[in-house]
């Protein structure tokens, strides 16, 4: 297990060790996956900003979701999802995680634009997978912005899911598979839900001691 998000990000920091000095972009998805970009980034000398994706919440349980979508508009549905709702409520949602996304780009990144992505190395860091929607719809957006090379790094995920993004990527980094998986959160002695005011001081620190240039 892992003590907190921080002992999670600099395990796996250590095991993406061979990209230090590469010049890679660690991308963290807000909020929970932020300080474990920053973890990262500071230990492989490498660029670090935020990528926004949000799960398109099911209207009947608001902790599961029918798919996600990123800050590009690059969407990732499940294959079902239209067993469970119509069309217009898919847009309904998928509207209001639009304003959702662009509330957190402009609270949590301050309403800067990303790094740039295309040809560029790519790791993209979350707190660990469930569903891995969000990541998919991550995953998509960093292809349509022509990244040369993309890996995700994770503390912890599910044995299925880790197999269908591995699938997806250049390569898959994943601390922990738990035979018996039910949420990321079991996997860390210390949990809670990441704030806005979190994120945005983890990004103050991340400018202070990492200048550009």
């Amino acid at each position: 297990m892992f003590e907190d998000r921080k002992d999670a990000g600099r395990k796996l920091a250590g095991a993406l060790s061979k990209y230090r000095g590469q010049d890679v972009l660690v991308l963290g998805i807000p909020r929970g996956g932020v300080e474990i970009a920053y973890e990262v980034a500071d230990h492989l000398d490498a660029d670090m900003s935020m990528l926004v994706s949000r799960k398109l919440p099911l209207p009947f349980n608001p902790e599961a979701g029918f798919g996600a979508i990123a800050e590009d508009g690059s969407t990732f549905i499940q294959k079902d999802a239209q067993a469970w709702l119509s069309e217009n409520d898919m847009q309904r949602i998928v509207q209001e995680q639009e304003k959702e996304v662009e509330r957190r780009i402009r609270v949590l990144r301050g309403g800067e634009s990303l790094p740039a992505i295309k040809d560029r190395t790519v790791i993209l860091v979350d707190d660990g997978l469930a569903m891995g929607s969000t990541m998919r719809a991550s995953i998509k957006m960093c292809k349509n912005m022509k990244a040369k090379k993309i890996i995700v790094g994770v503390p912890v995920s599910g044995d299925r899911t880790a197999r269908e993004i591995e699938e997806m990527v250049d390569e898959l980094v994943v601390l922990e598979l738990p035979p018996y998986f039910r949420a990321v959160a079991q996997i860390y002695i210390n949990w809670h839900d990441v704030s806005d005011e979190e994120v945005r001081s983890i990004m103050m620190k991340w400018k202070k001691t990492h200048p550009p240039g």
